[in-house]
């Protein structure tokens, strides 16, 4: 489900691998988390968030969270945001290596690591969570806001975008595109250059330029779990999501 692998210099590669679409269900999104805030306690000198070849993340495992109700479905949810949280104020720095396809959770998971690779060619990475019925929460949209633009941001988001490897290359979705067999190789040559610069000047001059996003996440009492949970909830949110199911186990595509 997440396996973790050490490499040279510190840096801890965190590699999804729950099939076939590394689909983030409770399990797996705890992981993550737990995984994410421990690594500098461990030692670990930077992170490397990783795939499968063509599927970085399918994005929540939507089956299994429908499944659960508003109790079950909480602590989800704070683990999620929990997530973003840790990766937005790791004192440590991350690269995304998005093998594939990385919708909704999964573009997610990049926006929040200080830099992406993503596989050339015709894999898609967008927030669609609009076309599912969902309301983008405003942490994550300026998570993309800030690489992007705002007015971009909001045309991105409103309409539930996805664009292909090219097209996010262009407008700073992510920061480089590689062969599929080779994205985590580039995200970690990056991540090995930043490590080789004078240690406290990176660490101390990075945290000055993620302040804006670490500031998003300061106060873990304030992260929107309620109101997402509201918005799932909703009976516009459900019948959207429950289409999306039935789809899903038919074999037709969206």
């Amino acid at each position: 489900m997440l396996e973790r692998i050490d490499h040279e210099h510190g840096i801890r590669e965190l590699r999804l691998t729950r099939p076939p679409v590394n689909a983030l269900d409770p399990g797996l999104i705890r992981a993550l988390r737990e995984a994410v805030e421990t690594a500098p306690r461990d030692g670990a000198e930077a992170l490397l968030l990783s795939g499968t070849p063509g599927m970085f993340s399918a994005g929540l495992d939507v089956p299994v969270l429908l499944a659960l109700d508003r109790a079950a479905l909480a602590p989800v949810w704070r683990d999620f945001f929990g997530l973003a949280a840790a990766l937005a104020r790791s004192p440590i720095p991350s690269a995304a290596a998005i093998t594939g396809h990385s919708p909704a959770g999964g573009a997610v998971l990049a926006l929040h690591c200080d830099y992406r690779v993503m596989a050339r060619g015709p894999y898609r990475i967008g927030l669609n969570e609009v076309q599912v019925g969902l309301t983008v929460p405003a942490c994550i949209q300026a998570a993309l806001a800030r690489l992007v633009g705002a007015y971009r941001a909001e045309r991105l988001l409103v309409a539930g975008t996805m664009l292909e490897s090219e097209a996010a290359l262009a407008i700073g979705f992510v920061d480089e595109l590689a062969d599929v067999d080779f994205v985590a190789d580039r995200a970690q040559h990056w991540l090995t250059g930043l490590l080789a610069l004078p240690r406290k000047a990176m660490r101390e001059t990075r945290i000055l330029a993620r302040a804006d996003l670490a500031a998003i996440y300061a106060d873990a009492a304030q992260l929107p779990v309620e109101s997402f949970l509201d918005g799932w909830f909703a009976e516009e949110a459900q019948a959207v999501l429950k289409a999306l199911v039935a789809q899903l186990k038919s074999g037709k595509p969206r």
